[in-house]
């Protein structure tokens, strides 16, 4: 077990409130706090998992009315002897009540230290710990439920699995070079291509979730363009379900990005609202048009709205031209008013997907969200046992392990000799232990949990 001092932080965020938490951790904690609690009992008597009602004070000096919630080693978060102390929510007595802790001894936790002591404890592994986070950041239901399916050992099960497999046959390739006498390995080649072909399979599998995993984490990055009084603003109106932008039947009302957050379906939109592209002497209004041309690169998806009452003309084409190799929905806006232009004819002209669309009616609202989800999830955002591999570290890792296994397959395909296989088949072993942190040195652990809220 990893041995430490005792840290302190408040674990609920900094705001004035009914409740502040402060969580303290470590070999004396209980000691610590008794310092400074006034109960019917010391917490050194009390049972484990229980709460206990009492003052904090300071020289005889009652600070705060709290309850403690005791949790002796192991069965706590970090495996550490853990105690909670639920204060009043006042910004003020919550510093009081930590600097009291302080003064007893304890310092206070770096970010994401409890996190730390969970995972040098064994409680959690690498994967585990970094779902912790995601949990916390979770934007969309989707994305919460997926860290708690991370944080409950799903991603683990398949890793372990991997790696047992990994290191079968590497301790067979070796007892076979030592003991030729009692192992074969005429066929075993062709049978170990089979077998790295299927952990390829597993691991494609998982690395092929990181595209959808990182937008159900992040959210899909969505920029409304279009020429003025397309209806762009009522579009970010009607998503966002209230007034956010303002509309007006005056061209160039909106001059700089609006930037709202919505959920479709269960995945995270970070919609950008822009200024009507359009050739234009107003300095202000000329800024905003560069601003939304400069997001394009950064967009995830683009809704290209055209005002379905007027017909196309050069600015229409010009955006076009600027998105044709992002992904694209055209929204045939105000298809409420008499139409100038047709759905047939502009999929025909762009070959993107094409949608009749009206902020007034809401028509085509529910096909809209239906095709953003199509195009980023074939139309199969799940949230039972589907698991998305959500962070770049991970991805990174799976795909060096795909590597290390593909050079296996080319050793056999040259027939080289077997204990080749056994060196690429412990760089996989190794790559995929890094995804647990089994095979993670420790600058690259303390990286990953600065990272962390200082309450974890």
């Amino acid at each position: 077990m990893y041995h430490s001092d005792t840290i302190c932080a408040i674990a609920t965020s900094m705001n004035s409130s009914g409740i502040g938490i402060i969580r303290v951790s470590g070999e004396e904690s209980i000691s610590i706090v008794d310092s400074i609690f006034r109960g019917k009992n010391k917490l050194a008597d009390c049972d484990t998992h229980t709460i206990q009602y009492g003052h904090i004070v300071s020289n005889d000096e009652v600070i705060d009315e709290v309850l403690i919630m005791l949790m002796k080693a192991p069965r706590s978060y970090t495996t550490e002897d853990t105690i909670e102390i639920d204060c009043h929510g006042g910004v003020l007595i919550l510093k009081k009540v930590l600097s009291l802790l302080i003064e007893a001894g304890a310092r206070i936790a770096e970010p994401g230290e409890f996190t730390k002591r969970a995972f040098l404890n064994g409680r959690i592994d690498l994967s585990e710990a970094e779902s912790v986070m995601d949990l916390i950041s979770s934007n969309s239901e989707l994305a919460m439920k997926n860290s708690i399916k991370q944080l409950s050992g799903s991603l683990n099960k398949i890793i372990v699995d991997l790696r047992d497999k990994i290191l079968y046959e590497t301790a067979f390739i070796e007892s076979a070079l030592d003991d030729p006498e009692h192992y074969d390995l005429t066929d075993y080649p062709e049978e170990l291509r089979d077998k790295v072909n299927d952990m390829i399979g597993r691991v494609d599998d998982l690395i092929d979730s990181f595209n959808s995993g990182h937008i159900l984490k992040e959210g899909i990055n969505t920029l409304i363009l279009g020429k003025p009084n397309a209806g762009k603003s009522s579009l970010l109106n009607t998503l966002s379900r209230r007034e956010r932008a303002i509309v007006t039947d005056i061209p160039g009302t909106t001059r700089d990005t609006l930037e709202e957050q919505i959920t479709i379906n269960g995945v995270s939109l970070n919609i950008i609202d822009t200024a009507g592209i359009r050739e234009t002497d107003d300095i202000v209004e000329k800024i905003g048009v560069d601003k939304a041309l400069d997001s394009i690169d950064d967009a995830d998806l683009i809704l290209f709205v055209i005002d379905s009452s007027r017909p196309l003309d050069e600015n229409d084409e010009f955006i076009i031209d600027k998105i044709i190799d992002k992904k694209v929905i055209i929204l045939l806006n105000k298809s409420d008013l008499e139409t100038k232009i047709s759905e047939e004819e502009i999929c025909n002209k762009y070959n993107k997907p094409v949608i009749s669309f009206s902020s007034v009616s809401l028509d085509g609202l529910k096909t809209l969200e239906s095709k953003i989800t199509d195009m980023f999830f074939s139309g199969q955002v799940k949230s039972d046992d589907t698991l998305y591999i959500t962070n770049s570290r991970q991805a990174g890792c799976l795909t060096n392990a795909k590597n290390s296994l593909s050079n296996v397959l080319n050793s056999i395909d040259n027939m080289m000799p077997e204990d080749f296989f056994s060196i690429d088949l412990m760089d996989a072993y190794n790559f995929l232990g890094e995804i647990t942190g089994e095979t993670i040195d420790d600058d690259l652990a303390n990286k990953i949990f600065s990272e962390f809220c200082m309450g974890k």
